[in-house]
């Protein structure tokens, strides 16, 4: 079976939700948003690796401890991005050597079986493999090359022009070993701040991927609706009604995971 480790950046306050509850355990529906990701992944992953903000850890670590799940944590001291909360367990990824590295964010509850299922079941020989949808007033849009390719990023978060419609993330990732642990570090080694963030992005790494030759693949995902986080009260709304009509049946009776 394929070793994959999760790496879920959670060092979010969930400050636009109004809130004291730490961002990955605001429920949803009753149910902390964590608990929707280890439904979704722990039948394709290995381990978890929770990257936290340092308020939070105490409480976060009680929570999981009733799981009993093979979860670890880290700490993102400083907010500085993405890029940086990502390569934190680096030294976790030595240690157990997975086959993937899959990376997910901590809001991203809406990702359907069906997706993970597929993602499971492509990321192979590729460097990072991920599923991508196509909507209306895109967040994030992938621009590709004559040969699909992706080779560049427009983000509205860093006050990009944005087409109508546009093609973006999940919030879901599969590396590869090499791929993190090679590639992604020399990608941050150059790696620049964010112009209006001013934050190290993870994002751009997928262009920058390409272009040093390294397979890249996308897939589209099950529903449109996946591509949305949970980061405001509207995004919540949009997703406990998502949620609540059952989409999320379980990976456990599919093949090949």
């Amino acid at each position: 079976m394929m070793k994959r480790l999760l790496i879920i950046p959670a060092a979010g306050l969930g400050t636009r939700l109004e809130s004291e509850t730490p961002k990955l355990l605001y429920p949803v529906n009753g149910r902390p948003m964590l608990n929707y990701l280890f439904d979704l992944y722990a039948p394709v992953v290995n381990r978890f690796v929770l990257v936290l903000h340092p308020t939070t850890v105490e409480r976060v670590e009680q929570h999981c401890a009733a799981l009993r799940l093979p979860v670890e944590f880290d700490v993102q001291v400083s907010p500085t991005g993405m890029l940086d909360a990502i390569l934190i367990p680096r030294q976790r990824v030595e240690r157990y050597q997975p086959d993937q590295v899959w990376i997910t964010w901590c809001d991203q509850i809406g990702v359907h079986p069906r997706t993970v299922w597929r993602l499971a079941e492509t990321a192979g020989d590729a460097e990072l493999v991920m599923p991508t949808t196509v909507k209306a007033e895109p967040y994030i849009h992938f621009e590709r090359d004559q040969q699909g390719r992706i080779n560049g990023l427009l983000q509205r978060r860093e006050g990009d022009h944005m087409p109508e419609r546009g093609e973006g993330d999940l919030g879901l990732f599969s590396l590869s070993r090499k791929a993190y642990l090679e590639l992604l570090t020399r990608f941050s080694e150059n790696a620049v701040v964010g112009g209006t963030t001013k934050e190290r992005n993870f994002l751009p790494f997928i262009p920058w991927l390409g272009a040093q030759g390294a397979s890249v693949r996308t897939f589209p995902a099950h529903t449109e609706m996946e591509s949305v986080g949970v980061n405001t009260k509207a995004d919540l709304e949009l997703i406990a009604e998502y949620l609540a009509h059952g989409h999320q049946q379980t990976l456990r009776h599919h093949p090949g995971v």
